[in-house]
C-alpha cells in the first residue's frame, strides 16, 4: 500500500469572488491546442496525453453500435476457439483510439483529414489493456498562403510498450507565419516498424453454426461488386461518440465553431470520419468480415465528402485479389475496395455511377470526370478470411 499525506481542510471556506478585482486583459489565457504549419518540424516526435484503459463493456459496445458481426469481437467462446485468450477490441476501435488521442497535438487545428495510408494491426488488444498513441512527423509540405500538407506517423501501444498499430496519414494544416506555443510533449522514442510482422492467433475447433455460410475465402473472386443491404442514418448520436473515444477537434461537436467556418466545411459539426469508416465497416462486415481471423490492414483511402446528422450512407466492397494466406493457417487473403455512399442506397449508387463510382476521385479531373457528391469515402483493406470447413463443404 502507498505511503499517504493527511490534509488538514478548514471547515468553512468564505467566498473570495466578490473581493478579487475582475479580470483584466493581461490576466486573461486563452489556452490552444493543435498545431499550425509551422509547429510541424519533421523527425520531431510527440507523445499525446492521457491513454485509455479499455473495459469489456466498451469493447463490446463498440462492436454493436458499428455492426461487427464478426463473433470474435462479441463471443468469448468463439475468441478463444480462434486462439484469443479474450475477447479482443474491433481493429476499427483501435485505430479510432489512437487516432483520436493524438488530436489534441496534430489536427485539431487542421482544416481537413486527407487520407489513411499503410494501416497495419500489429497484435491484438484485449479488454483490460492501456492503449497509449504517438506520432512523428514525416513531411512538411508548404503551399504559400494555402494550407499545407504535413504527414505523420501514429503509433499505439500497450501497457507493455508493444506495438499494436500503425498507420500514416495526411492533414491540410493552415500557416500561420510563425510557430504557435503547443502543448505538445516531445521525446525521441518512437518504435514504428519497417518489418510489418503479425502476431495472428492459431485457432483450434471453431464453431460453424455463428456465422453465414457464403463469406468464406473460397466465396469471393476477383471482380465480385457486392452491394451490402443496410444504409445507416447518423443521427447526433454522433456527437457522443465523439466524445467516447476521444476525439477533441471542436468541427465535430461544437456547432459555433463549426458556423464560423466557411466553404464547405462550415455549418452543422462534421461527423467525424474514423466514425464514418467504422459504421461503413461495419454494414459490410456479415457479407465480406465474419469469418475473418484478422484484418491486415488498409492500404490507401480517402474521405471524399463530408457526412452530417441526419446523412444516410451506404456501403459497397468489390473484391480485388485473392491469395493464399500464410502457412500454418487454414486461411486466405482477400483485398476489397470499400466505397461509402450517403443519400442513396448503394444499389441506386452502383446503377447511377456504374465503373466511375469504384475510380478513385482524386483521379477524376486528370480523366475528366467530374467527382460523385453521392460518393463520401473509398479505402482498400486486406482480410485474412477462413477457408470454407469440411463440414459445410
Amino acid at each position: 500500500m502507498s505511503d499517504k499525506v493527511k490534509v488538514k481542510v478548514s471547515k468553512e471556506h468564505p467566498e473570495l469572488a466578490p473581493d478579487q478585482q475582475a479580470a483584466v486583459p493581461d490576466k486573461v489565457k486563452k489556452p490552444q491546442y493543435g498545431r499550425v504549419l509551422e509547429d510541424f518540424e519533421p523527425g520531431e516526435v510527440f507523445t499525446h496525453p492521457r491513454g485509455l484503459t479499455v473495459d469489456r463493456a466498451f469493447a463490446i459496445e463498440f462492436a454493436q453500435e458499428f455492426f461487427e458481426t464478426n463473433p470474435i469481437y462479441l463471443n468469448e467462446t468463439v475468441a478463444k476457439a480462434h486462439g484469443y485468450r479474450d475477447i479482443p477490441l474491433s481493429p476499427l476501435m483501435v485505430m479510432n483510439l489512437a487516432l483520436s488521442l493524438g488530436v489534441q497535438n496534430d489536427s485539431e487545428k487542421a482544416v481537413a483529414n486527407l487520407g489513411y495510408y499503410d494501416m497495419h494491426f500489429l497484435q491484438p488488444v484485449y479488454p483490460g489493456d492501456t492503449l497509449t498513441a504517438k506520432t512523428k512527423v514525416l513531411a512538411r509540405k508548404e503551399r504559400g498562403e494555402k494550407p499545407g500538407i504535413v504527414t505523420i506517423r501514429t503509433i499505439g501501444l500497450n501497457q507493455d510498450n508493444e506495438l499494436v498499430l500503425q498507420y500514416d496519414r495526411k492533414i491540410m494544416v493552415a500557416p500561420a507565419g510563425q510557430k504557435s506555443a503547443p502543448t505538445t510533449v516531445t521525446g525521441e522514442s518512437f518504435e514504428d516498424t519497417d518489418d510489418i510482422e503479425l502476431q495472428i492467433p492459431v485457432p483450434g475447433t471453431i464453431p460453424t453454426n455463428l456465422t453465414g455460410t457464403k463469406t468464406y475465402f473460397e466465396d469471393f473472386t476477383v471482380g465480385d461488386v457486392i452491394i451490402h443491404k443496410n444504409g445507416r442514418t447518423i443521427t447526433d448520436e454522433h456527437l457522443p461518440w465523439t466524445y467516447r473515444v476521444m476525439n477533441t477537434h471542436p468541427l465535430h461537436f461544437d456547432s459555433l465553431f463549426s458556423k464560423s467556418r466557411k466553404g464547405p466545411m462550415s455549418g452543422e459539426p462534421i461527423v467525424y470520419g474514423g466514425l464514418v469508416f467504422a459504421w461503413l465497416c461495419g454494414l459490410a462486415s456479415r457479407d465480406v468480415s465474419e469469418n475473418a481471423l484478422w484484418d491486415l490492414g488498409y492500404t490507401e483511402g480517402y474521405h471524399t465528402q463530408p457526412a452530417f446528422s441526419g446523412d444516410t450512407v451506404g456501403a459497397i466492397s468489390r473484391v480485388l485479389k485473392v491469395e493464399e494466406g500464410p502457412t500454418g493457417l487454414d486461411a486466405g487473403i482477400v483485398t476489397f475496395q470499400l466505397v461509402g455512399v450517403k443519400g442513396v442506397t448503394a444499389v441506386e449508387a452502383v446503377e447511377k455511377h456504374g465503373p466511375d463510382l469504384f475510380m478513385k476521385e482524386n483521379n477524376k479531373k486528370a480523366a475528366g470526370k467530374e467527382k460523385i457528391t453521392d460518393k463520401i469515402f473509398e479505402i482498400e483493406r486486406r482480410l485474412l478470411i477462413k477457408k470454407r470447413p469440411s463440414a459445410l463443404s
